[in-house]
């Protein structure tokens, strides 16, 4: 009976100690060089999870449940400030909300972790481990449409595995990241060959960083990024918006540039809506003074029995027809419903919440300049940056080639939280991956401007406004990760895990 109870508090403490070390772990992603921190700290909850006098299924799923659980939650948390400050809803109500949307992640996180309980080869258990996380962190971005933020990818721009980016993306630097940290808690173990796969590894990784696959072309562009720092409560606030509409055409009428560009739905109004003759002059702006200017708006597409909305990008150009960009990846109860669930959203009081998709297959920006060669620009509108396979393959598939990236997006709806950092590095490892700069316009933060490398070039103190003026080098060029996508690093998941699976047996 003692020894129940002493089972039973042991298992209780191992809990709690891996819920404070997922937590730990989605603090480190927030710090200076917090791709390095979370490789130690996942050492210790893998070492914890292996630790348990019974490496049952049935443990391991709920350890990696209550890991995943201590992750997303303190990870995620600033949706409640969407959820309750914004969109409404009871205060228990929008915690729930989170805490359902953290267990959801977390499942993803507990099923990978089953892999330790699966391979129990020495030599193999830290290969199988990093290969199911990388399939399960596949599953997690195309699952009910995807929901990948918070992965162990982005947190390495910070870390030592970013340079396997340009190669095959951030799937591979999350299978580094687990499969490295795995072979740290085995140095007691078998120093030598677990010390052999971490020196290697790093070494051969930073060796990889010496490799460029694009490279500057022209002249570069002078570019204004508008940055309006408007309240998310007060979009819908008559007399607010036309304030917001007044701010923004006046900073893109006080001066020209090369490219100019408002964050995601600057003009949070229908297009057809929008005052008389806004566009009109805003194009003839573009044309007397040779800019091209992004707008963000309300979008509409007709169908023979109803108007649709979008989330758009529209484009003016000198002398040229406008061009847009309607979103495609769409956030799920933000900006569609999912079938089954209008219930949900009538708790938000939140009109034009169900948006049309636009089209996977949609042109660049041609960012036109008298007497010289156009720019070509893919365009993200915020949450769509998160994947960073359908931006590889939206690029390699392009008729025309890529040489700027652009996300337009307003994260007012998140309040002052990491959302925003979050965010600026999943756009500085999409720049890594595809080897281009990149521009982000934002309402409230963080507006700025990229290298080809992710680095920041300049930037915007969050919660301002203002305007953020720079010159941005354009780049040609073609990274593997652009051509062949996730496809290298899926397979290797795949052959290590059939693998694992067949030496288990033999046991």
């Amino acid at each position: 009976m003692i020894d129940q109870q002493s089972a039973k508090l042991s298992n209780g403490v191992n809990l709690l100690a891996l819920f404070f070390l997922g937590a730990l772990l989605a603090a480190a992603a927030e710090l200076p060089f917090g791709g390095w921190i979370q490789i130690p700290i996942l050492s210790l909850i893998w070492w914890r999870m292996s630790q348990q006098s019974i490496l049952s299924i049935k443990n391991q799923f709920i350890s990696g449940m209550v890991f995943g659980l201590g992750y997303f939650v303190l990870g995620l948390w600033w949706i409640y400030i969407s959820l309750h400050d914004i969109g409404g809803m009871h205060a228990v109500v929008s915690c729930l909300a989170v805490f359902l949307l953290a267990a959801g992640m977390a499942l993803f996180f507990s099923s990978a972790s089953l892999s330790l309980c699966l391979a129990r080869r020495r030599y193999l258990t830290g290969l199988v481990l990093a290969a199911s996380w990388v399939l399960i962190e596949y599953l997690r971005s195309v699952v009910l449409t995807g929901f990948p933020w918070m992965g162990f990818a982005e947190a390495q721009f910070n870390g030592p595995f970013a340079p396997v980016a340009p190669f095959f993306g951030g799937l591979a630097c999350t299978f580094l990241v687990v499969w490295i940290s795995w072979e740290i808690t085995q140095l007691r173990k078998n120093i030598v060959f677990s010390s052999t796969c971490i020196i290697s590894a790093v070494a051969l990784v930073q060796f990889a960083s010496f490799w460029t696959f694009t490279k500057p072309i022209g002249e570069p562009l002078s570019v204004r990024l508008i940055q309006g720092n408007f309240e998310q409560s007060l979009k819908f606030n008559p007399k607010a918006i036309e304030e917001q509409f007044s701010f923004y055409t006046n900073a893109i009428e006080s001066q020209s540039a090369d490219l100019i560009v408002t964050p995601e739905t600057a003009y949070p109004w229908p297009q057809s809506n929008l005052p008389t003759g806004l566009l009109g002059s805003l194009q003839q702006f573009s044309t007397n003074t040779s800019s091209n200017v992004l707008l963000g708006l309300i979008g509409e597409s007709r169908d023979s029995t109803e108007v649709k909305y979008t989330n758009r990008a529209l484009g003016l150009s000198p002398n040229a027809p406008s061009y847009q960009y309607d979103k495609s990846h769409l956030v799920p109860f933000g900006e569609f419903i999912p079938p089954g669930f209008h219930w949900f959203v009538n708790a938000f009081h939140v009109p034009m919440s169900d948006f049309a998709r636009g089209r996977l297959d949609q042109a660049p920006f041609s960012i036109v300049r008298p007497g010289k060669d156009a720019v070509l620009a893919a365009i993200t509108i915020c949450y769509e940056d998160v994947f960073g396979g359908e931006l590889a393959s939206r690029i390699h598939h392009s008729t025309k080639p890529v040489n700027l990236l652009i996300n337009m997006t307003n994260l007012a709806w998140f309040g002052d939280s990491q959302a925003p950092a979050q965010q600026l590095r999943l756009s500085q490892l999409r720049s890594l991956e595809t080897g281009l700069p990149a521009l982000r316009a934002t309402n409230t933060g963080i507006t700025a401007a990229l290298g080809p490398d992710g680095k920041v070039l300049s930037r915007l103190d969050e919660f301002t406004q203002g305007v953020l003026s720079l010159k941005i080098q354009a780049y040609s060029g073609t990274t593997p990760y652009v051509i062949w996508g996730n496809a290298p690093i899926l397979g290797l998941a795949c052959l290590l895990l059939i693998l694992g699976l067949i030496r288990q047996k033999r046991i």
